[in-house]
């Protein structure tokens, strides 16, 4: 048996023809649809990126617990796991946050891994001094935005970009092993995600006039920009998708090729979606986690059930990912993964939840049903008490500082760490090196917010809704599934919840 996981970032699936979109050319997300089963409700867990990762890995909620972060010391790892059992893991990514600080133990859980540089900001090709950076870019000026436009001018050809090194390097993989057995490999692109940067082939497929400021990497905000500049920007994320849907479909070229069907599961998913100014917002972390986020595509391929062309309604998360993995290769899910194999989902589109917990370290807690989607915001302003917990203490792209750790306390564990003592830090300490604050993202506008909204009759999220009895089920459902994770007692003081059944 064999297992391939194609993986986007940033991949809003109202965007995709599969799920109802009718002017982005995606013609290689439809033959998936035709070869697999597409999920209409997956749901993401812990956001962003590298919590949606170690999710991926863990099979559990991580974002009640700590921010961005390596995996712990005490997590299982489901690579590792394969690994450890006699199944080859291997990564391939263009995925620069792996590289980081914050990341830098992701890739070494597998038994190897490749990597392909120069995406967003990755500190790759070195330039000294001043780089022309144009008056006009919509974008911060910040270090981040100058190496992004020094990587550029490495990538004059669709073949240097790293995605395309990516899937190039994932094909080579299958070429060399479709013949062998017990393997499991992971395609992983940082594209879609911002900045929206393709060759001229794919945004001639979205023909628009513009003539203004060069806009392919919207901040984290709400909308500002003209209309004509929204188009233009949403044309440039549309032209990015094309390009995935081309690197997909040498995939899918290369299942047809060695009809890897027959025993092969193939697994297409992404962590999150992006906003393109619905909401009146851009990107994602510093608003509520609305559907273009947090409702995300999946499609699956299950060689031992040969279900095509069918949809699923099942309330599904990333969280399941692992345990499905696991499953297909005969292994039993360590206790601590609280997601669910798919096998019968993906069979019959048996129920598996009654609802799904999702949110971000510090922000709003967020529950579904697949028919309301409730948001429960900080009960005070100061959204405290707010504690990380963790033994690997780094954020995104560094070290805690130790103004942090000097509110450090060694404190007992949870009932995933495996006895392990946890250092216990205070998240709300500021420094302005930080985006929002030293927490990662805790800073969040509208944290204090709490949102209903009815799924069925407001799809897009427009109008919220009171109804006390509804609010009433839906509370109770996230502090059994906080129960259920072991959450930080201060959680439910944040919320406003009390512990009590």
């Amino acid at each position: 048996m064999k297992a391939i996981m194609v993986m986007f970032d940033s991949l809003n699936k109202h965007l995709l023809s599969p799920y109802g979109c009718d002017w982005v050319i995606t013609p290689n997300f439809c033959r998936l649809a035709e070869k697999a089963v597409t999920f209409n409700n997956c749901y993401v867990g812990s956001m962003p990126c590298m919590p949606a990762r170690r999710e991926l890995h863990t099979g559990r909620y991580n974002f009640l617990h700590r921010s961005w972060g390596p995996i712990e010391p005490f997590d299982d790892s489901m690579p590792e796991i394969l690994k450890e059992n006699g199944i080859y893991s291997h990564l391939i990514s263009d995925h620069q946050h792996y590289w980081e600080d914050g990341g830098c133990d992701y890739h070494t859980r597998y038994s190897s891994w490749e990597i392909s540089r120069g995406q967003e900001g990755d500190p790759w090709k070195g330039v000294v001094g001043e780089i022309n950076i144009p008056d006009n870019l919509a974008a911060q000026k910040t270090l981040l935005y100058r190496q992004d436009l020094v990587n550029r001018k490495y990538m004059n050809r669709e073949e240097d970009q790293p995605q395309a090194k990516t899937f190039q390097t994932g094909i080579e993989f299958i070429q060399e092993n479709y013949n062998a057995d017990n393997w499991f490999l992971q395609i992983e692109t940082f594209d879609p995600h911002e900045p929206f940067f393709t060759q001229k082939k794919y945004k001639e497929l979205y023909p628009h006039e513009y003539s203004g400021r060069l806009f392919d990497w919207p901040d984290y905000k709400q909308v500002d920009e003209s209309d004509n500049e929204v188009k233009h920007c949403i044309y440039e994320y549309a032209a990015l998708i094309s390009m995935c849907d081309h690197h997909l479909g040498r995939i899918l070229d290369l299942m047809d090729q060695h009809n890897l069907w027959e025993d092969t599961m193939l697994i297409v998913n992404t962590d999150h979606g992006f906003l393109l100014s619905e909401h009146d917002w851009w990107g994602k972390c510093v608003m509520p986690w609305y559907n273009e986020l947090a409702s995300i595509p999946l499609f699956i391929w299950d060689p031992r059930s040969g279900k095509a062309n069918e949809k699923r309604d099942a309330l599904v998360q990333t969280i399941d990912l692992p345990a499905t993995l696991l499953d297909f290769f005969g292994l039993v899910p360590p206790p601590d993964m609280q997601g669910i194999a798919l096998k019968e989902t993906i069979e019959t589109d048996c129920r598996i939840r009654e609802a799904a917990l999702f949110g971000i370290f510090g922000g709003q807690v967020n529950c579904t049903d697949g028919r309301y989607v409730y948001m429960r915001g900080a009960q005070n302003q100061d959204n405290k008490p707010l504690y990380q917990y963790t033994l690997m203490p780094t954020h995104m792209r560094r070290l805690f500082t130790i103004q942090e750790l000097k509110t450090t306390e060694l404190v007992k564990g949870f009932d995933f760490t495996k006895g392990c003592s946890l250092l216990r830090i205070d998240a709300g300490v500021w420094d302005e090196r930080d985006g929002y604050s030293m927490s990662g993202y805790c800073g969040l506008k509208e944290k204090n917010r709490s949102y209903l909204f009815d799924l069925v009759k407001d799809p897009n999220q427009r109008s919220e809704i009171i109804d006390k009895d509804i609010e009433t089920k839906m509370i109770k459902h996230i502090k059994r599934l906080m129960k259920e994770n072991d959450a930080p007692i201060e959680q439910y003081e944040r919320l406003g919840l009390d512990t009590a059944k």
